[in-house]
């Protein structure tokens, strides 16, 4: 039996002398030299007894030596975990101990907090610097590049990513070889890489987006990276010139308009710029269009199932939707109670079917069964509606759908129509115990600076464009909505803060 990942990957090395990967300080990295550093990962974790199915648990500043540990522990058959670097002590431990970890790596300046956690564990522990440092590094380096790939089948499992754990605890995502290989084989198809591309590669690597969508999307498609440490968008402007894609989250895309040398010229030699992992505005996609004459095109993925729809390479890529079900994925909305599948126009759950769809949650069979359908369709949790041509829009998560006098309301509704105001940045719309009405609307609002608005112009502002039980029973002005590392806004930060409300 073969490798089923990494022979994907090799397969797709047509020329083992194109570059690979190029970093800002100049280095540089070709597929032959990416195989040979793998291996000697691969042969360093092998000497550290780590066998096929063993978790490798990975928290390390964004630094080509993620990539080659991923690799490398898909090339042993162990279970990479990334951690987040913003993670605490108390959720590392967390999650060392839910995944019964083997082995972790951390920052050389992480080892003194981390070494105890380890202990209690019964887990490994070796460093891993940005730089040439750490005694992971130290065993790689003396390690023989040549190494036997580790027999993997396509059910078996590459990685665990756990959730943001919004409500109750955090929950690993298994991912096997294959949810990975074909969700990359069918992003290659759908957004027509090839090995000519060049991918600025500005996102985290402990998250889906950046490392599996971006990365694995690059490997299979034999193109090339340029890998950065951060996002920085004048450093990402700078390198447009020679690239050919861009993948973000909406927050590049409004940093890089701020950009006064962001126009046609400077963006005439990329071919795509891709946005995901939290909603784009429409207000974004129409400026980014008018700037630079290209259509950011979005998609719709998640931990579970990394990639499911997609706006079309040709052909219209509408705002406010995230497009079709990928090659090989079926997607549907139904009645969340009864999972009657629903019409086109009506609002439901998501639920998606495929080869991306993950194998369920680490020790967690219970709630693995409560997500999914007899027929296999995984419940997203996400809410949405497909519109008349098929182009499916996200209306929300489930959890913030807001249930007021028995009338449901949805989130985005309120949002858009709130977003649309003169003087509104953004808005994010949640709903509060009311002791009328179950739950009342509150909205949150951004500002444009040296905005005027008031409660009063956006009550005005609405009046006539929602039905009268959407609207805010109370509205709060804010500098900023509190987000995740990935641009998602936590609505749960914004209950918490507010919920010692009293509506009048």
């Amino acid at each position: 039996m073969a490798n089923h990942l990494f022979d994907t990957i090799r397969s797709k090395m047509t020329d083992p002398n194109r570059l690979f990967m190029e970093t800002p300080d100049g280095a540089r990295m070709t597929y032959a030299e990416l195989v040979a550093e793998t291996g000697r990962y691969a042969n360093a974790l092998t000497a550290l007894s780590i066998k096929p199915g063993d978790r490798v648990a990975v928290q390390l500043e964004k630094s080509p030596a993620v990539i080659f540990i991923y690799l490398a522990c898909v090339r042993i058959g162990a279970v990479f975990l990334p951690l987040n670097t913003g993670y605490t002590l108390n959720e590392l431990d967390y999650f060392i101990s839910d995944s019964g970890a083997s082995l972790v790596v951390c920052d050389p300046q992480a080892e003194a907090g981390l070494s105890e956690i380890a202990k209690r564990h019964h887990a490994q522990l070796e460093t891993h610097g940005r730089n040439a440092s750490g005694s992971l590094y130290e065993k790689a380096a003396k390690a023989p590049a040549d190494f036997t790939d580790v027999a993997r089948g396509p059910d078996d499992l590459a990685a665990i990513l756990y959730t943001s754990g919004t409500t109750g605890r955090s929950k690993g995502a298994m991912l096997s070889h294959d949810n990975l290989a074909s969700n990359a084989i069918a992003l290659v198809e759908t957004w027509r890489f090839t090995p000519n591309d060049i991918l600025i590669h500005a996102l985290p690597v402990f998250h889906t987006h950046g490392l599996f969508v971006a990365t694995n999307v690059t490997l299979i498609a034999g193109s090339c990276l340029i890998f950065l440490p951060k996002f920085d968008a004048k450093l990402v402007l700078s390198y447009m010139d020679r690239a050919s894609v861009l993948m973000g989250v909406p927050t590049f895309y409004t940093r890089l308009l701020d950009e006064a040398g962001l126009n046609k010229e400077a963006t005439a030699k990329m071919r795509l710029f891709i946005s995901g992992s939290a909603p784009l505005l429409a207000e974004t996609h129409r400026e980014w269009m008018k700037r630079t004459g290209h259509a950011i095109l979005e998609r719709y993925g998640m931990t579970e199932t990394n990639m499911n729809t997609s706006n079309p390479y040709d052909g219209d890529r509408i705002p406010g939707t995230v497009g079709m079900p990928l090659p090989g994925v079926e997607a549907r909305i139904v009645d969340p109670e009864t999972g009657v599948s629903l019409a086109r126009g009506e609002i439901g759950m998501i639920e998606v079917k495929g080869p991306n769809v993950f194998k369920g949650y680490w020790n967690m069979p219970e709630k693995t069964k409560a997500e999914f359908r007899q027929d296999g369709f995984f419940i997203t949790g996400d809410l949405g509606q497909f519109d008349e041509r098929g182009y499916l829009s996200i209306v929300g998560r489930g959890k913030d759908l807001i249930i007021s006098g028995g009338l449901n309301i949805y989130p985005k509704e309120v949002e858009e129509e709130i977003d649309a105001l003169s003087g509104v940045v953004e808005s994010a719309v949640i709903g509060l115990p009311h002791p009328d009405f179950g739950e009342g609307v509150v909205a949150v609002i951004v500002r444009e600076k040296n905005a005027t608005l008031d409660e009063k112009a956006v009550m005005a502002g609405l009046d006539g464009r929602l039905a009268r039980f959407k609207l805010p029973k109370r509205i709060f002005f804010v500098d900023e909505l509190p987000r995740n590392t990935m641009g998602k806004v936590q609505k749960n930060l914004l209950r918490d803060s507010y919920k010692d409300l009293r509506f009048n």
